[in-house]
């Protein structure tokens, strides 16, 4: 095999080893949140409003490290910086 098609294929299966890994750990990471603002909710109705605001900011930071991963393997798989230096 030449050398550009193996680096091509190992850009390739790190990208899905990544994204899969990437967005598997935020959805975990969101179940958590969700699942302890509900308890912390159901213990303390009053501080609810509070909670579920905070929540909706702490959802939005997660989703954010998601797509930060999308946003990396996108660029290794499209406009990848370091083809030069082994293609």
């Amino acid at each position: 095999m030449e050398p550009n098609t193996i680096y091509m294929l190992v850009t390739t299966v790190i990208t899905g080893v990544a994204i899969v890994a990437g967005t598997i750990t935020a959805t975990y990471m969101e179940g958590r949140a969700v699942i302890a603002a509900f308890e912390n909710m159901a213990r303390q109705p009053s501080v609810a409003d509070r909670i579920s605001g905070l929540l909706f900011v702490l959802l939005a930071i997660i989703e954010s490290g998601a797509i930060y991963v999308l946003l990396i393997c996108l660029i290794l798989l499209f406009a990848n910086p370091f083809a030069a230096l082994f293609g």
